[in-house]
């Protein structure tokens, strides 16, 4: 069977060839094994000493061997009651890698190494499958959406030791009826399924274009691969519900998604933007259903707005949706985002959008986004007190993404800092999805950043000049206008409208010197209630 792989392969439904694969990968490794350890012959003229050394030699091969085969029946079995839908785990082993096919992730850590590492840190999940979502054409140039983006930060993570460090959980495919939570039916078996032959009839065959490259897609920028789509955008879904529920029953105490394809921008009927299914709008939509979460918070940083998940939650006051991105006045993409969007019925003022009008003139950077997290997103997310936090965590606001990609100037300095402020909220219960980014230093650079912060690391300090510098007026006009829509539904934004102006350090020394006024109006109050009550004579008791 191993000798023709291909028939196999072909002879297969297109759903199951990634699976497939795996298991063939699998069994190839087993049928290998003996062949990596070779057991020497002794030979007649060894002293005693060199033969106890030998056959020492030969009972620690022989141990590995045996361990070895273990765990891959282990996983052979697990594979096989997964597949038959049952859940199994074995106590002393984490779990095991399927990207074990990637350069950049090799496998997981060794048994043996897992006793010393605490299980409840940052849990990680990647897939190599979904570098498989990729255009005929090859180009990546052409796309800037492509596998290099995830398998860049991943191995980033892993150089940089901080991978080690982290829990790293197993993915999976989404199921139909979970993509069903936030998408129309249509749309689920459109992109939820492989075989092309459901699709060409005259009712969907227009939902596909031929790119100038050649390739297929829905759009002139989201592309279509009909063998592996499907697979890869369901096991960006599932990978980011495994990861969020993990988070939530206390299993892992925060965590990042290294997916892809991004989901932000997918509706209820409508791939777009590199979307196809909204990863962090189904686990939160999950979150409700199955756990009975009653506040999420979601927290949107991507340069661009994601409309999908705004769509999925306007008229839910169990959900917050906050969004930072270029907006300029609807002429940026997606186009929607206006701060006068604020929700519809029951969830009228859930829907916060911190939108930067103003183009790049100049570009928002650091002094921008610190302030807007201090006016708007720090004390509306601390009133509405979520119980789980998700960050649809796009890193195309970071410097290095040309105009049309983005333009503005934010570091991955300050994204660490601003995830060790969400960290804040809910317990520390956060999850961060990758979503957009395309520069790929900056998105390694800003994942680095990220899940240190996760993790606790001490991070570098922000500069003096960060801290000293005032966010530019075209962000200040934005400011206002967000609190002018918001200040009748957030008591706590109220405060903040004077202080959209002032640089960090300026900020907190208004707060300082407001709570030291506070507090000495308290003393001062306290002290005048002794004074008056020492200064009142004592009733004298009337006369019996």
């Amino acid at each position: 069977m191993l000798s023709k792989p291909g028939d196999r392969q072909h002879q297969s439904h297109p759903e199951e060839t990634e699976e497939e694969l795996r298991e063939q990968q699998d069994a190839t490794q087993t049928e290998t094994l003996p062949m990596n350890l070779p057991i020497k012959q002794e030979p007649l003229d060894l002293t005693e000493e060199q033969r106890q050394e030998e056959q020492e030699l030969l009972f620690k091969q022989q141990a590995l061997l045996l361990e070895q085969q273990r765990i891959h029946q282990l996983r052979n079995y697990q594979a096989s009651m997964e597949a038959a839908g049952a859940s199994v785990s074995f106590p002393g082993h984490r779990p095991l890698s399927r990207a074990q096919s990637s350069p950049a992730s090799a496998s997981f850590i060794s048994p043996q190494e897992q006793p010393s590492k605490p299980h409840f840190t940052t849990g990680l999940v990647y897939d190599s499958l979904m570098q498989k979502h990729q255009c005929m054409c090859g180009n990546t140039n052409t796309h800037p959406e492509h596998a290099g983006r995830i398998q860049s930060i991943w191995s980033r993570l892993q150089e940089t030791g901080l991978r080690s460090r982290c829990e790293c959980i197993r993915g999976r495919k989404a199921t139909l009826e979970e993509l069903q939570t936030v998408h129309s039916e249509a749309h689920v078996m459109l992109y939820g399924t492989n075989p092309l032959r459901q699709k060409l009839d005259s009712s969907v065959i227009s939902m596909f274009v031929r790119l100038p490259c050649g390739g297929i897609g829905v759009d002139s920028d989201t592309i279509w691969n009909e063998v592996h789509s499907s697979s890869a955008a369901r096991l960006a879904v599932g990978s980011v519900v495994e990861l969020v529920f993990k988070v939530a029953s206390g299993e892992l105490k925060n965590g990042f998604a290294v997916v892809r394809p991004p989901g932000h921008h997918a509706e209820e009927s409508t791939p777009m933007g590199f979307c196809y299914f909204n990863s962090v709008a189904i686990a939160a939509k999950l979150l409700q259903q199955r756990l009975n979460v009653s506040k999420i918070l979601i927290v949107d940083w991507d340069v661009h707005h994601g409309n999908g998940t705004q769509q999925a939650f306007y008229d839910d006051p169990r959900v917050l949706y906050v969004s930072l991105h270029r907006y300029d006045d609807g002429n940026f993409f997606p186009g929607s985002g206006a701060p006068e969007e604020v929700g519809s019925g029951p969830g009228v003022g859930f829907n916060v959008n911190m939108a930067f009008t103003g183009g790049l003139d100049p570009p928002m950077g650091d002094a921008e986004y610190l302030a807007a997290f201090r006016t708007v997103v720090m004390p509306i997310a601390n009133e509405f007190a979520p119980d789980l936090v998700l960050v649809s965590a796009g890193f195309d606001a970071v410097e290095g993404h040309p105009p049309p990609l983005g333009g503005y100037k934010l570091t991955s300095k300050c994204l660490g800092h601003l995830t060790k402020q969400l960290m804040g909220l809910a317990g520390g219960r956060v999850v961060l999805a990758l979503e957009g980014g395309h520069d790929l230093r900056a998105i390694c650079d800003a994942s680095e950043a990220c899940v240190s912060a996760l993790l606790g690391i001490e991070l570098e300090p922000l500069s003096a000049d960060v801290l000293k510098q005032r966010p530019n007026e075209n962000a200040v006009s934005s400011i206002d206008k967000v609190l002018e829509n918001h200040s009748k539904y957030w008591r706590s934004v109220q405060r903040s409208a004077s202080s959209a102006g002032l640089s960090l350090l300026e900020a907190q020394r208004g707060d300082s010197e407001e709570n030291e006024t506070v507090t000495a109006m308290a003393s001062l109050s306290v002290a005048a209630m002794e004074k008056r009550t020492e200064d009142e004579p004592m009733e004298e008791e009337p006369p019996m």
